[in-house]
């Protein structure tokens, strides 16, 4: 055990890193030879004397010692938890500590106590955490004692400054797995440190056993589910493919306590002092889930580091040996080291580094996305302000959100972890916090069966739709927007290939795909039509519901994907006889697309080809029909009271029209008449007869109604051109005659 351990050193001799833990983790080189005589530095300067006496103490007791009546030892005690859960331990103390509480020579009370104040003020030394795993191989710590370890380490994982003889243990933690108290957080710890090489045939034996013997474990699971990915060659049975929460918080005071330090501390702490990456990055924020958005430093001595920078560079290049992320500066280093760069434990530090992003985009590594999507899902469940009682700091959990949803739209990809996090947090969802933040994270929800996104998604969704304001109606459209259109994208990318990951993973067949567009486009069909009444057919919200259809019209010709669903009558109608020129305008582009999509549809069955072939249901050109008949009828010919077809239509009976009293009601809607065209008809009327100020709408017939319709073309409503031309035949012919005519 003894050869195991680093020598131990004095404490003087780590004066510096106890000067700078003293002033809160801050060195100025300008001011350290000053003395500060103030009261707040003669404070500081007590609680690092009494630090040093306790460390002192406990590094030199030899023989067993009760706490009871021993008012030393609870002196000590009692310094040690304060300073730990004010203001966090140096490095030094955690080789002092550890050793002492897994030594045996204090009873579980004391033992506990000291595990518990384990609160790092910047890193933990690897070498004490070396050396206190060599006592669990005497084993004169209980087992309440190595399970309260243990928690601590996966707690803390991220603080420690490297981790490669860690990983050198990785056999020693995996035989801990035959308790089956400590089984849960074992695993988690190595899931943690697993990496490729660790995977063996006889650690996958050795948790099926175990699979048998306990049932499907979730932190069973997880580890099987990371072996898998790493030799899926090896790992031959079935495991569920989507995302959970495998692993429990650990429960323990170190995470409130980390993050009461970094929100008291006033500079940054070691860890939150990373070599940078290439151009500048932001300061660390104080929370411990944001100092891991940095990659820190593979190593506490930054000066020897420095020092053997270019010559470590030399060797990487020369050598097999992994590429260390914090070296990695430029996209040049990327290329040549790609195969051989280890991901940082510290997966949160890869969402804000671009040149890991790339790297996620190039290997796909699934092993990769896996920790990410564990990490993310973990930190937004702790952290969500909503979900976890008295969590006031929403301003920092919507930069993470932010930082998150960047990351996403950079790899052009939904993480799993949150949508599992909005499944679970949009039912508790108020529509107020971090509204922004929230519906672009549902822009991005990977695919995933109907069943889960009604009832997680579409349901509190609603609710919340029908209950708030109009902005937030207009919001909540615009994400489904861009989920939808991100769905389409993921489709183009993989039209050609025979069977992504992700696919095979969620089991999506190309008609799973069609069924699940088509059920977010019925949904926001419902939601568009009941929020039109709700909102009095307001013209800012039917702005982005024609956006929405924008994206429907063409799902065919421009996504390859064999689907196209016309907007519900409560969506046409209210477009078409809108008082606004602009949804009028955008009504007839979208009416002229879809024209366009099912002729393409038409001519690829007629003609028999294998590309984009599909059967379009008899109901989406029939119902294609009955509103081309009401456009047609309303704008050109004056029929639409006569002549619609549509159940919910505008036909009426004659004799009722005229209990309107309204004179000239067949043409009450046509392209001079309409209340969105009425308008302009003005102003013609005005350029035409200047003179005459009668307003007299009659006089626009046969060669001035040719003449108004180049005159609405020039004011920019190319979406009322493209469907007359298209839809209309009189004037589609003459436009054909006349460009014949010119080539000619």
């Amino acid at each position: 055990m003894q050869s195991s351990k680093t020598p131990k050193q004095p404490l003087q001799g780590h004066q510096t890193d106890l000067s700078a833990w003293r002033k809160g983790g801050r060195v100025d080189p300008e001011k350290s030879v000053q003395n500060h005589q103030t009261p707040n530095s003669q404070e500081n300067d007590r609680q690092q004397d009494s630090l040093e006496q306790a460390l002192c103490y406990f590094e030199k007791v030899q023989d067993c010692v009760s706490l009871r009546k021993n008012s030393i030892l609870q002196k000590h005690l009692a310094t040690v938890k304060s300073i730990a859960l004010q203001r966090g331990l140096p490095p030094e103390g955690f080789d002092v500590l550890l050793n002492v509480a897994l030594s045996g020579k204090f009873a579980d009370t004391v033992n506990t106590c000291l595990l518990k104040s384990l609160v790092p003020a910047s890193v933990i030394p690897e070498s004490s955490i070396i050396s206190s795993v060599s006592w669990l191989c005497i084993g004169k710590c209980s087992s309440n004692i190595q399970l309260l370890f243990f928690k601590w380490l996966i707690t803390v994982f991220d603080f420690i400054d490297h981790k490669e003889q860690i990983h050198a243990l990785y056999g020693f933690f995996f035989s801990f797995l035959q308790d089956e108290k400590m089984c849960p957080y074992v695993c988690h710890l190595l899931y943690l440190l697993t990496r490729k090489e660790n995977v063996r045939p006889f650690r996958i034996r050795r948790l099926l056993d175990l699979q048998t013997k306990m049932g499907m474990q979730s932190h069973l699971q997880a580890l099987l589910s990371l072996y898998k990915l790493f030799c899926p060659e090896l790992v031959t049975i079935t495991l569920p493919g989507k995302m959970k929460t495998y692993f429990k918080n650990c429960e323990g005071p170190w995470k409130a306590a980390i993050n009461s330090i970094r929100r008291r501390s006033q500079s940054n702490s070691p860890l939150s002092q990373p070599l940078f990456l290439g151009t500048a990055q932001p300061q660390s924020r104080k929370r411990k889930w944001n100092t891991q958005l940095l990659i820190p430093a593979s190593s506490t001595n930054r000066n020897i580091l420095e020092q053997n920078r270019e010559k470590n560079l030399i060797d990487l290049y020369s050598t097999n040996k992994s590429f260390p992320v914090e070296q990695l500066q430029t996209f040049p280093q990327l290329l040549q080291n790609i195969h051989r760069l280890e991901f940082p434990s510290q997966m949160g530090s890869v969402l804000t580094n671009p040149l890991l992003l790339h790297y996620m985009n190039c290997i796909k590594d699934e092993s990769v996305y896996l920790r990410l999507n564990y990490w993310t899902g973990q930190t937004l469940q702790e952290e969500c302000p909503w979900c976890v009682a008295d969590n006031q700091y929403e301003d920092e959990f919507k930069d993470f959100l932010e930082t998150v949803y960047k990351a996403q739209c950079f790899l052009q990809e939904g993480f799993s972890s949150c949508e599992e996090f909005l499944y679970k947090s949009l039912p508790l969802w108020d529509g107020v916090s971090c509204r922004s933040q929230i519906l672009r994270l549902v822009s991005w929800i990977p695919l995933s069966s109907f069943s889960e996104m009604k009832s997680h998604l579409y349901d509190p969704l609603a609710q919340l739709f029908f209950t708030s304001s109009l902005y937030f109606k207009c919001s909540v459209l615009e994400s489904l927007k861009e989920l939808l259109q991100n769905w389409l994208n993921w489709h183009v990318i993989h039209l050609d290939s025979a069977c992504d990951s992700q696919v095979c993973s969620l089991n999506t067949t190309l008609s799973g795909l069609v069924n699940m567009v088509a059920e977010l486009i019925q949904f926001v069909g419902w939601i568009s039509t009941v929020a039109l009444r709700l909102e009095n057919n307001t013209t800012f919200l039917l702005y982005f519901i024609l956006d929405f259809y924008e994206t429907v019209c063409d799902t065919y010709l421009r996504h390859s994907l064999p689907l196209l669903i016309m907007p519900p009558a409560g969506v046409f109608y209210p477009a078409l006889l809108s008082m606004d020129s602009v949804s009028l305008n955008q009504l007839c582009y979208i009416m002229y697309r879809y024209r366009t999509n099912l002729v393409a549809a038409k001519e690829n069955e007629q003609s028999k080809k294998k590309i984009l072939q599909f059967k379009f249901s008899s109901q989406t050109y029939q119902e294609y029909n009955q509103y081309i008949t009401a456009m047609v009828g309303c704008l050109w010919t004056s029929t639409a009271f006569q002549n619609d077809t549509h159940p919910q239509g505008l036909r009426m009976d004659e004799e009722l029209l005229k209990k309107t009293a309204v004179q000239e009601f067949k043409s009450s809607f046509n392209i001079v008449y309409h209340p969105a065209m009425m308008g302009y008809a003005v102003l013609f009327l005005q350029q035409a007869w200047p003179d005459d100020t009668t307003f007299n709408f009659s006089l626009i017939k046969g060669k001035k109604w040719n003449w108004y319709l180049e005159y609405l073309y020039a004011q920019g409503l190319k979406g009322l051109k493209l469907f007359i031309e298209s839809s209309i035949n009189r004037v589609s012919q003459a436009s054909h005659s006349k460009a014949g005519n010119t080539q000619e």
